[in-house]
């Protein structure tokens, strides 16, 4: 029951952290930014908060850093908006899985056009 509530909390912040991104932070380090996964703690104090972010390397390291600097922030605006006794300290994180999978897809079709 506890698995539950912590995978709706964690919906529930993957939406309103998208909706806070988008519309209320002005960080021109900031790029176009999807946030693909939220993991909380099973204590809700804190969230690792995984994105794809377009953009260079370069681009990509700016947009983490400008996240980060501005978690914060993000978890002021939180607070009003969720009925949580704590707001979890957040976290962003990088995720490869897209380009992981991307990978794998690419060394199976090299492997049937080698047969």
């Amino acid at each position: 029951m506890a698995n539950t509530r912590l995978l709706k909390i964690a919906d529930l912040l993957k939406r309103e952290i998208s909706n806070i991104i988008f519309r209320q932070i002005k960080d021109p380090r900031i790029g176009f930014v999807t946030i693909t996964q939220v993991r909380v703690s099973a204590d809700l104090r804190s969230a690792r908060i995984y994105c794809t972010i377009l953009g260079t390397e370069q681009q990509r390291v700016d947009t983490l850093n400008g996240l980060n600097h501005a978690s914060t922030f993000i978890q002021s605006v939180l607070k009003p908006r969720l009925s949580l006794r704590y707001i979890p300290k957040l976290q962003f994180f990088w995720d490869d899985t897209l380009e992981y999978a991307e990978k794998i897809e690419k060394l199976i079709q090299q492997t049937k056009s080698d047969k």
